[in-house]
């Protein structure tokens, strides 16, 4: 995909990955709160991904996690999918449904997006109560979705935002 411009939310900027945000990305991904649902980085993460635009979540400067979209570009089914984890140490401030919401504005307004889609494990219920904040409903559960880093399947939960759901 093109160069994906700077997302500005209240608190947060989303800025597009680059290399000098890998180091910190690495360290965020290999924290045990993010493998509990993200399991261990590929040894080239956060390379690029086709079809996949990357962005550092930014606070005060620093990095504090990852967020991620990508399109079923087919005119009939043209949706966007979003993805994210962020540090622990963050968590419990709100800056989770910030970056939620400071993206999915993005798809929507500037990208005319109708429909954006996310799976959490279905027991993550502090990602899910996140998304739940910005407008995203419960579709259904998908059984045994993912495995996790122990090999066990886990369930997960398709939830989806209309834009005309989206709490701005």
């Amino acid at each position: 995909m093109s160069s994906a411009p700077d997302l500005r939310g209240p608190r947060v900027v989303l800025t597009p990955v680059r290399t000098v945000h890998h180091p910190r990305l690495r360290e965020i991904h290999r924290s045990p709160a993010v493998r509990r649902w993200w399991n261990d980085p590929a040894d080239d993460w956060p390379s690029p991904e086709p079809g996949t635009v990357a962005y550092a979540v930014l606070l005060d400067g620093s990095v504090v996690g990852f967020a991620q979209w990508y399109q079923e570009p087919d005119p009939q089914f043209r949706h966007a999918g979003v993805d994210l984890f962020l540090d622990n140490a963050v968590h419990g401030r709100g800056l989770g449904t910030e970056v939620v919401r400071t993206l999915c504005t993005h798809l929507v307004d500037n990208l005319g997006f109708h429909r954006i889609v996310i799976d959490p494990e279905a027991a993550n219920s502090r990602a899910i109560a996140c998304y739940r904040k910005v407008g995203f409903q419960e579709v259904g559960v998908m059984r045994e979705y993912s495995k996790d880093a122990d090999g066990v399947w886990r369930d997960g939960l398709m939830m989806d935002l209309l834009a005309r759901d989206l709490v701005r």
